[in-house]
């Protein structure tokens, strides 16, 4: 009788000890599937951050173009640099539609389009040109480069479009500004219309095309600009 008790209780408690061990080895193997998703997930959250920080960079940085160009016009205007200053309000214009593009992307990726628009430092005209061509050539050449890559990498399309037009039309301004500062002089004439694609902002004194030639919008709808 006790013989058959202790076996009794020997299979007992192998029964109970295969009912304990199911649960733990069950609950480390899910532990380690909900480790491994936490992992993606957060590499996904950085990525998407990465992309939101940059199009918020940006998008301050357009903004305040917008204000420096808009300043930088005023000079040239009261310098008697009519043609120039044409040109800084069309850029001003581009500027304005490349930041309200990336105002859209930044919305869709559920942040909120945030600018700190600085006081411009307003100095001469050809020193205002200079530091046009500057700000154009890191964005042409730095910035936007830097961020596509970055929004390619996650393949977030819509960054990249906007990343991309922006990129395109600064690529033109700093051509059109390099060519009114080497003839500075000769820009010292009366206001000249320059015409702004409404979709990306890029600007041309001369509609020498049917589609624009970055976003392919109708040249029909390039908004004139003097």
């Amino acid at each position: 009788m006790k013989a058959l008790n202790l076996n009794r209780l020997a299979l007992l408690a192998s029964v109970l000890g295969l009912i304990i061990s199911i649960p733990v080895l069950s609950g480390c193997s899910r532990f380690g599937a909900v480790n491994t998703d936490l992992a993606t997930l957060s590499n996904t959250t950085v990525e998407a951050t990465e992309t939101l920080n940059n199009l918020q960079t940006a998008y301050d940085g357009e903004s305040n173009a917008h204000a420096r160009y808009l300043a930088f016009a005023q000079k040239a205007d009261a310098e008697g640099y009519g043609r120039v200053a044409s040109l800084f309000r069309a850029a001003a214009r581009a500027e304005e539609i490349h930041a309200s593009n990336h105002a859209r992307v930044i919305q869709k990726l559920g942040g909120a389009p945030t600018a700190n628009i600085k006081t411009p430092e307003v100095n001469g005209t050809a020193e205002n040109l200079d530091a046009a061509i500057k700000g154009e050539s890191y964005e042409r050449d730095t910035m936007y480069p830097d961020f596509l890559k970055q929004a390619r990498e996650v393949a977030n399309s819509q960054a990249v479009r906007t990343f991309n037009l922006a990129r395109n039309a600064e690529a033109e301004h700093a051509k059109l500004y390099s060519e009114a500062r080497n003839n500075l002089e000769a820009w010292k004439t009366d206001k000249q219309i320059f015409f702004v694609c409404p979709v990306c902002g890029f600007t041309t004194s001369n509609l020498n095309f049917e589609r624009c030639p970055s976003s392919f919008t109708s040249r029909e709808k390039f908004v004139p600009v003097s």
